[in-house]
């Protein structure tokens, strides 16, 4: 008997030693057959998953967040308890005690999937194993993906201690809608941060993890809330909630946020991924960069109200005249349809026999840091989502008298000044095709003698063209523009004095920095820097300076085009928007009111607006000249700018090589006792050095032809 249990037992020891060494050798088998496709020590010990890039403002806001995966990290130490509860009693109570797998939860779900023949086979994952599968494993469902899923796990158990494997998943696992991570979640769905969720929030996420998409809280609300209560009673029965929090948060709404549309200054951040894009050294949709941009979010908000405000009131004219347009379309259907037999249009048919383009009103706005080239905000058009072409930095327009002061500029260093006159009158000059040409004024008016500064300060046409007839040629106005960082094509010839080339905005407004920056030059950028996940710096738009202008003429034209708008055709920024900050600017309108134009500045901001419709043969109507179309977009975005951030007042520096001299008011040379006297400013080396002989002594004493 004793032999029989003796053989017995050995007989117990020996099959079960063979059937171990078969589970081993089976085990061997799979870890030397899937090991080949699994990650390698190395890959585990490198948590590096794909990062959201975030554009900031210079006063923190985000402008914009670029990613394949919508991810933002965030320390295990900054969630709260009882997130991680919410978590652990629905996902994994076992998860401190296990080494990777639930053998329990394993072995019931392996034969339940047997006996039922589950299509969908029941889930036993744990934490750990459903990590495995987040970082370096499909989703596919199968036993195979299953043996690899355990043996990654256990793997990570090996790597990573528990607190590790956790924070790992909570900024890994997969939230819906694009959604990677407890924190981009929490801000999508419910605009905070994770550390700040209320517990019917953090359990609402914590439910629909198993099925973000079926359970998402934005298309499929009741089923989210039910998957909450059911996360909040798991809490309960654990003990990690009371009672009395259960019965609050249960019987309470769990709302989410409305969605972000395309963000702050949708052109601006789409120029900012358009500049790094080519960068081979980064990513910006999965290395989680931090791109410190120069946008300010007040400024920005701002133009936008301005400019949506002007368009609006511009688009009810267009439309109006489209309106006038059907009508007198309707006419012509009556007359050569007569005895009112007209074909079976209405008036939207009516409509559409018009060009679409005639129906978009667009615009462009852009503001600069003049002391460095910083761009402070941007508006490429009317509707990013309708045309993402940015007409601030893309469309070719002609400027008009916005491109004066580049004419006058040219005049001015070349040694003529603000009192030099020319006549107001009209010219006829030849064309190269042999057209003879005639400009006229605004108002078609004439006039004698007119000094540089009247001539800029009414925006007279015909002083323009006299300066590029009589003063210096197109060629140098040319030469300048470049000097002023114009790039485009420019045509030398006398037309240019009233801004006939096709220029960009963006240039234009960076030429017109010079001036309150003391004849400094500085390119426009937008990225002061990018920050990689580490915090280091790693790019940085590229800067440059150069010496555009001497301060002396930069300063006259500035107290040229402060004229302008104190008593010019910029006069509307002081008497109707009520402006009063020291500034300059310039008006600029071109035929047939298909293009207005406001370019301005002050000590710390320089601004220009363009307004037209894309297509250049249409018109925005009679009358809409710079100053009724595109300075009231100008005036109200400085005012608000100022009174909002509460900037300062800051007078322009005078440079000691400009003076301000007595001067006779008609001869405009050193006034004798007997000259009506004004006072004007002159580069030291250009002042007047003569005495006026109009209204010297000997004309004084001279006799007249009538005697008494």
């Amino acid at each position: 008997m004793k032999k029989e249990i003796m053989k017995l037992f050995f007989k117990y020891v020996v099959n079960s030693f063979v059937i171990v060494l078969i589970g081993c050798l089976i085990i061997l088998f799979f870890v030397l057959h899937f090991n080949k496709d699994l990650p390698g020590l190395e890959e585990l010990e490198q948590f590096n998953p794909n990062l959201v890039s975030s554009v900031y403002s210079v006063d923190g806001e985000v402008l914009k967040e670029y990613a394949t995966e919508n991810r933002v990290l965030v320390p295990l130490d900054e969630l709260s308890d009882t997130l991680i509860n919410a978590l652990l009693s629905t996902e994994d109570k076992n998860f401190y005690n296990h080494w990777g797998m639930n053998v329990k939860r394993t072995l019931i779900a392996a034969v339940t999937n047997v006996i039922f023949s589950r299509k969908s086979p029941q889930g036993a994952s744990t934490i750990t194993q459903q990590l495995a599968r987040t970082l370096y494993l499909s989703m596919e469902k199968n036993y195979i993906r299953k043996i690899k899923e355990l043996i990654v796990a256990i793997e990570i158990e090996k790597t990573y201690t528990k607190d590790e494997i956790l924070e790992m998943y909570l900024n890994s696992v997969f939230w819906g809608h694009s959604c990677y991570g407890i924190q981009s979640a929490s801000n999508f769905y419910f605009g905070k941060n994770a550390y700040e969720l209320d517990l019917g929030e953090m359990t609402m996420l914590i439910g629909i993890l198993p099925a973000p998409n079926p359970f998402s809280p934005f298309n499929h609300h009741k089923r989210a809330t039910r998957r909450r209560n059911i996360v909040l009673n798991n809490m309960l029965e654990e003990g990690c909630i009371t009672k009395l929090d259960y019965v609050k948060t249960i019987n309470k709404i769990t709302n989410t946020i409305e969605q972000k549309d395309i963000g702050i200054a949708p052109y601006f951040t789409e120029e900012i991924r358009q500049e790094i894009a080519g960068n081979e050294s980064f990513n910006i949709h999965k290395d989680g960069l931090k791109i410190y941009s120069t946008l300010n979010s007040v400024m920005q908000k701002n133009a936008e109200k301005a400019y949506s405000e002007q368009l609006d009131y511009l688009q009810k004219r267009l439309d109006k005249r489209l309106k006038q347009n059907v009508f007198l379309l309707r006419k012509l259907y009556e007359k050569y349809y007569p005895n009112n037999n007209i074909p079976n249009v209405s008036n939207d048919s009516l409509l559409t026999l018009l060009p679409s383009k005639c129906k978009k009103v667009q615009g462009a706005f852009i503001a600069m840091n003049p002391n460095n080239g910083a761009i402070l905000a941007m508006i490429g058009g009317a509707d990013f989502t309708e045309s993402k072409f940015n007409r601030a930095v893309q469309a070719k327009r002609q400027p008009g008298s916005t491109f004066k002061p580049i004419v006058y500029t040219a005049a001015i260093d070349n040694g003529y000044s603000a009192s030099t006159q020319l006549l107001n009158q009209p010219v006829a000059i030849k064309q190269p095709d042999g057209s003879i040409w005639t400009p006229s004024n605004y108002d078609n008016s004439t006039g004698g003698l007119t000094t540089l500064r009247s001539g800029l300060q009414h925006s007279t046409n015909l002083i323009s063209i006299a300066i590029v007839q009589e003063l210096i040629t197109p060629s140098v106005v040319i030469d300048y523009a470049h000097k002023m960082g114009i790039t485009t094509y420019l045509p030398a010839y006398s037309s240019i004095a009233l801004g006939s080339g096709d220029v960009l905005i963006k240039e234009m407004v960076s030429a017109y920095s010079i001036f309150p920056n003391q004849g400094i030059w500085n390119k426009p950028y937008m990225i002061e820097k990018i920050l990689d996940r580490q915090g280091n710096e790693i790019y940085k738009s590229p800067q440059f300076s150069k010496e555009a202008l001497s301060k002396e003429t930069a300063y006259i034209m500035l107290n040229m085009m402060q004229t302008v708008i104190k008593s010019g055709t910029g006069g509307k920024v002081r008497w109707k928007y009520h402006f009063y900050y020291p500034a300059g600017g310039k008006t600029g309108t071109t035929n047939d009111f298909t293009d207005a134009w406001f370019i301005g500045f002050t000590k710390d901001i320089v601004a220009g607006v363009w307004v037209g419709v894309d297509d250049p043969a249409v018109s925005l109507g009679n009358g809409m000249s710079g100053d009724k179309a595109a300075l009231p977009i100008w005036a109200k975005f400085m005012k608000s700018t100022y009174d909002s951030l509460g900037l300062a007042k800051k007078e322009f520096i005078r440079p000691e090589g400009v003076r301000e001299y007595r001067i006779c008011k008609e001869s405009k040379k050193l006034p004798t006792e007997f000259c009506p006297v004004e006072t004007e400013i002159f580069n030291v080396k250009d002042a007047p050095k003569t005495k006026c002989k109009i209204h010297g002594r000997d004309v004084k004493n001279k006799h007249s032809d009538i005697d008494f």
